[in-house]
């Protein structure tokens, strides 16, 4: 299974291809519903990491109608996609940033963070890193809600999802980093989160969740 330091996004014509298809994706919506379903009651600010084209921050904004929104992508296809969709909405930030590098202090505090198919895009070390980042951006209560690309546990299953998405083996993107749900669940729960769970899969598509507890 992919696991390189190849990193496709930066070419304009592989993200223009991925969003060609993306609406395609099986149980897409599903995943995302639970999504919805597994944030706060109450989200009054919200950062979207590895936006894309602003689908699952929409989705978020209908659900929370008000709710105040950081939106932050590296590549400029997405980036592009995002000032339009978004251009109307003076609630909603859009911020050019690599998830590669370290989240910036002047992003502030959340009551939700959420993400859609960006994570596994870094290494797994960074992954590890980018949690705990983003645990000290939520606020007590908050959530952070991440509707992920996995690893399989065997490389037939990871052939099986290729085959229910229709790509072919030599088709697999060597920018994946996948991961197993078990390793990044035992991570959220060390660097602090509660209620951590895997709240929804599909295959290699799976919704890991986990609150910010009240601190002291």
């Amino acid at each position: 299974m992919p696991g390189s330091d190849v990193n496709l996004w930066v070419d304009p014509a592989h993200a223009r291809g991925y969003l060609a298809r993306a609406d395609t994706i099986p149980h897409r919506a599903e995943g995302e519903a639970v999504l919805l379903e597994t944030l706060p009651c109450q989200v009054h600010r919200v950062l979207d990491l590895g936006s894309g084209d602003g689908r699952l921050l929409e989705l978020v904004r209908l659900a929370h109608p008000g709710v105040q929104a950081v939106a932050i992508d590296f590549s400029e296809v997405m980036l592009e996609r995002l000032r339009a969709r978004f251009a109307a909405d003076p609630l909603v930030t859009v911020q050019r940033h690599d998830l590669d590098d370290p989240l910036p202090d002047s992003l502030g505090r959340f009551d939700a963070v959420v993400s859609s198919f960006a994570i596994h895009h870094v290494s797994h070390s960074r992954k590890r890193a980018l949690y705990g980042e983003i645990y000290r951006r939520l606020e007590p209560g908050g959530t952070f809600c991440n509707l992920e690309h996995v690893a399989s546990p065997t490389r037939p299953l990871h052939e099986q999802f290729l085959a229910a998405i229709g790509v072919l083996p030599d088709g697999d993107d060597p920018s994946n980093k996948l991961l197993d749900v078990e390793t990044q669940l035992a991570w959220l729960r060390e660097i602090g989160f509660a209620h951590v769970d895997c709240h929804w899969k599909w295959r290699e598509l799976a919704l890991l969740a986990g609150v910010a507890p009240a601190r002291a």
